[in-house]
């Protein structure tokens, strides 16, 4: 988990990480406890406090699984109270009183707001979804929840106004500010008894009397004196970061919508406007390889494979982005569908590629799809398809795993539009699978991860994607493919779900036939979106794509049999 870290890191890491040191790091918090139980406001309860709060974080790499909300309010509260406690200046006291109780609304909003997103949360349904869980749930409740559905329905929406509204406990004075804090309390309670989350009863609750010093009117002599511009600094603050925020989303826009240097474009039939890429001489007779993205993703995830094919063959290229994707605009005012996706993918091949020259189409999951039913509309002018990890129109009914990995994925998508619309895209981490794309194709392809387009075209594609892959009946056979086709699967796929196993091989079964080229392997180690972005697998991936071209560019590939491979599909 830290072998990234800096060398000094790790070594502190290490001295923590040892069984004697752990060990007497747990004697001494259990000291330190049970000291701030004793009456008393010596200074030395602060520094027990800070000694908590630091410990705790010195211990999370040792938890193997990691930690939860209720160790990381924990530890800013103990941190934060016990500096208060060492304070000497009341400025700085209230200060870090207002920093608690800052956190604490934070804490509920962004929680409550989180859940507004979802449909279950809005509909009132949630909570008998929570409860009938094995991990969080509870039998006995869930059976009243489906008793009294109404009155579950009524709870889900009370928890949710607790939590959006839950600053209100300011207004008038502090006016609501006790029924707020006890609402919060048995909340957490209630959580505890029922989700067996005890430790955040006592870590949430310990944050509420900060909530009840801030929000008290200073009229109050309990709070007489105090200083509040800890929220001017804040809201100050807060207009900073909102102001970086938008500026970060117009250039990383500006990045997304950005070509490479000599980018094309082209406009379908649909009116969309595509942008791509290519790599085509015209004295060449050659297939020209054409690449199609999954859902959710763009023409950079081919990087380590088109790097792989232009250094070492000198087949010409074609990238591109699907409508709404990167630089590549969707037009809309109608209802969208994957067949629109399929004619922008033939308008593009007819406009971009010249004629006479057939075209090998390489699919990744959603894009294998579209490159085959393509192929069906272009007829002879399709060489060949390579189909990495692709999707199969009947996966939603035949494979439980697809099947409920699909319902919940609106919901993800749908999310992260709405918090890419409140301008939380300069919140996001780098993901892992961009740092591993070549270095030059990283910025863009981050830009394009945080960019909202992205998504809201995923949303749409995925819209369309379930509402025709539902209508799809899984009894019936594919039409059949008359091109050469290499159906290449990811290990853990095909591992985790054989069914998947199973449709690959349909996928080649519908290109088999007189005299075409069908090779079928998993790529050993590689997941759903290795396959394309760890460097040594893609360039696996590359290695049989250079071969499927090798062997179907010759021009008596129709003599070639169809001898097992090494991973053959069987």
């Amino acid at each position: 988990m830290h072998f990234k870290s800096h060398p000094f890191t790790r070594a502190v890491l290490d001295i923590f990480g040892r069984d004697h040191t752990t060990f007497a790091l747990h004697v001494a918090r259990v000291a330190a406890s049970a000291g701030l139980l004793l009456p008393g406001r010596s200074r030395w309860r602060g520094a027990a406090n800070v000694f908590l709060g630091m410990s705790n974080a010195a211990l999370y790499p040792r938890h193997r699984y990691g930690t939860d909300g209720s160790d990381q309010v924990a530890t800013l509260v103990q941190t934060t109270a016990g500096l208060a406690r060492l304070a000497r200046s009341p400025e700085v006291k209230d200060a870090l009183m207002w920093y608690i109780a800052l956190q604490s609304n934070l804490s509920y909003l962004v929680s409550g707001w989180v859940k507004l997103i979802g449909r279950s949360w809005r509909e009132g349904s949630a909570l008998g979804g929570v409860m009938r869980t094995r991990t969080y749930g509870h039998k006995g409740f869930w059976t009243l929840t489906q008793r009294y559905p109404t009155a579950a329905r009524y709870l889900a929406h009370g928890v949710l106004a607790l939590e959006c509204l839950f600053p209100v406990a300011y207004l008038r004075g502090g006016l609501l500010a006790r029924p707020i804090i006890g609402s919060a309390a048995t909340f957490h309670v209630a959580n505890g008894f029922l989700m067996g989350l005890g430790r955040f009863v006592t870590s949430f609750i310990a944050m509420h009397p900060m909530v009840a010093y801030t929000s008290a009117p200073k009229r109050a002599p309990q709070v007489a004196g105090r200083d509040d511009r800890a929220v001017l600094g804040t809201a100050l603050a807060a207009g900073l970061a909102v102001a970086g925020l938008a500026g970060t989303a117009v250039a990383r826009r500006a990045r997304a919508t950005e070509g490479w240097p000599g980018s094309r474009t082209i406009t379908t039939r649909h009116g969309n406007r595509l942008s791509y890429d290519l790599r085509l001489r015209p004295d060449r007779r050659t297939p020209v390889v054409v690449f199609v993205n999954a859902l959710l993703s763009t023409a950079e995830h081919f990087g380590w494979i088109t790097e792989k094919l232009v250094e070492d063959s000198d087949h010409d290229l074609i990238t591109y982005n699907r409508a709404g994707y990167a630089a590549s605009d969707y037009r809309g005012g109608r209802e969208f569908t994957l067949q629109e996706s399929v004619d922008d993918l033939v308008d593009l091949i007819e406009g971009a590629v010249p004629e006479g020259r057939d075209v090998v189409i390489v699919g990744h999951s959603l894009g294998g799809e579209l490159a085959r039913r393509a192929a069906g509309v272009l007829g002879d002018r399709v060489r060949g398809i390579v189909y990495l990890d692709s999707s199969h129109p009947g996966e939603l009914a035949r494979s439980k795993q697809q099947d409920e990995a699909a319902k919940r994925l609106k919901g993800g998508i749908d999310m992260f539009v709405t918090s890419l619309k409140l301008g939380l895209g300069g919140l996001l981490v780098r993901p892992e699978w961009v740092n591993n794309l070549p270095a030059s194709y990283r910025s863009r392809a981050f830009a394009q991860y945080a960019d909202r387009r992205m998504w809201e075209a995923g949303l749409r594609e995925w819209a369309a994607t379930e509402r025709d892959f539902r209508s799809f009946d899984p009894g019936c056979a594919l039409p059949p493919v008359d091109a050469h086709a290499l159906v290449l699967s990811a290990q853990h796929t095909v591992d985790r779900d054989p069914e998947q196993l199973l449709m690959h091989k349909e996928l080649a079964d519908a290109h088999r036939g007189r005299g075409k080229v069908v090779r079928t392997a998993v790529v050993e180690g590689a997941d759903h979106d290795s396959l394309l972005t760890s460097a040594r697998l893609a360039t696996e991936v590359g290695e049989h794509i250079l071969g499927f071209l090798d062997e179907i560019g010759t021009e008596d590939a129709s003599a070639v049999a169809e001898p097992a491979t090494a991973g053959e599909v069987r």
